[in-house]
């Protein structure tokens, strides 16, 4: 679908995967922005082919990516094996876990299935692998994340702004970040109401304003404050990878020496097409790796490229031999539904005055 886009909607995707603006009327100042890039454009046609990209697949949606780790509660990786046989079986028990948010099928001659366990609570996160082992007979392993060294899903094509570097998120309303941890009721309110985007509209803040039956200087100021918090990872158009044709999603898995895995972290996180970039807990005697870096490319070729990208930064710090990493393929999508905040934000949720815990 990516060869269908014409150069106005290729400087739109690369151009705000972040930073859009946080005002009233946001389409008009971030037509400026393009314009001033050498993209010819004024707010109605923004608006316009921001709204058929959405409708066409290109994007999954329009507006503020939440950061479920800092709204409450917990996410963790966990690979288990399901027997050839009894793939599909397996695959559907999992997933009839309300937690289980994402499930992937990796090429891995042991850990063949991947998935992410979302809950209100850390504690409930045993509980829910239990029940999993449970039910499957399989052995779950926990893959918690460690340490954090870059989480920027951005797919940028061929074209204008091909840097992607185009931010207007200091427009808006002063604000003042806060480090307090937990959301008032209507800060939950509004958490729920953009989790899965804005409306496109000319006036999408004001739109959530009236759905919400507050004022528009609060919904611009409090999401223009969690994005400075952390809250927000950002805000903006959220590309659809594949309409994109980064059809290749692979995860490079590295057993890296503890002594440099925190030089080895920042130096991997800023090769601009590793996505996400975390240490994780090695299983002994079943999975020796300890740190994780996705890649994305739009061929074979491309991303094989990029692994070794990877792995020659890798070789800056250390010795890197072929038993000390891999990369593991997804060949199925077995659930998708996405990290939802409900429960694990109103758990996060107290009146306004009490405490943090």
């Amino acid at each position: 679908m990516s060869d269908d886009l014409g150069r106005v909607d290729r400087a739109i995707v690369n151009a705000f995967q972040g930073g859009f603006p946080v005002v009233e009327r946001p389409f008009e100042p971030a037509a400026a922005a393009l314009r001033d890039r050498g993209v010819d454009v004024d707010a109605d046609d923004l608006f316009e082919r921001v709204r058929d990209l959405d409708e066409e697949g290109v994007l999954t949606r329009f507006g503020a990516l939440i950061n479920a780790e800092e709204i409450g509660g917990a996410a963790t990786l966990v690979a288990m094996h399901a027997p050839e046989d009894r793939y599909d079986e397996v695959a559907e028990q999992v997933n009839e876990y309300d937690a289980v948010a994402h499930n992937y099928e990796r090429e891995h001659p042991h850990l063949n299935m991947w998935f992410v366990v979302s809950v209100p609570d850390a504690d409930a996160v045993e509980d829910v692998l239990a029940s999993i082992e449970d039910d499957t007979g399989q052995e779950t392993y926990n893959l918690p994340k460690q340490q954090e060294f870059r989480v920027e899903a951005k797919f940028l094509l061929d074209g204008p702004i091909s840097e992607g570097d185009v931010d207007c998120s200091d427009l808006g309303p002063d604000v003042t970040p806060t480090d307090r941890a937990s959301l008032t009721p209507r800060e939950l309110d509004l958490v729920l109401e953009i989790q899965d985007g804005l409306p496109i509209s000319p006036t999408p803040y004001r739109d959530v304003a009236e759905a919400l039956e507050v004022d528009v200087e609060w919904v611009l100021s409090t999401i223009k404050r969690f994005n400075e918090e952390g809250k927000v990872r950002r805000v903006g158009v959220i590309p659809n990878h594949y309409a994109l044709g980064y059809t290749e999603n692979g995860m490079t898995v590295w057993d890296v020496p503890d002594e440099v895995v925190d030089e080895v972290g920042p130096a991997v996180a800023s090769l601009d097409f590793v996505t996400h970039c975390y240490e994780r807990p090695r299983h002994e005697g079943v999975w020796p790796y300890n740190f994780f870096a996705m890649t994305h490319g739009r061929s074979e070729e491309e991303s094989a490229e990029r692994v070794q990208q990877v792995r020659e930064k890798m070789a800056e710090f250390w010795d890197v031999d072929d038993e000390d990493w891999d990369t593991l393929f997804s060949t199925r999508i077995l659930k998708k539904t996405g990290i939802r905040m409900d429960e694990r934000a109103r758990a996060n949720t107290v009146e306004p005055g009490e405490a943090d815990d």
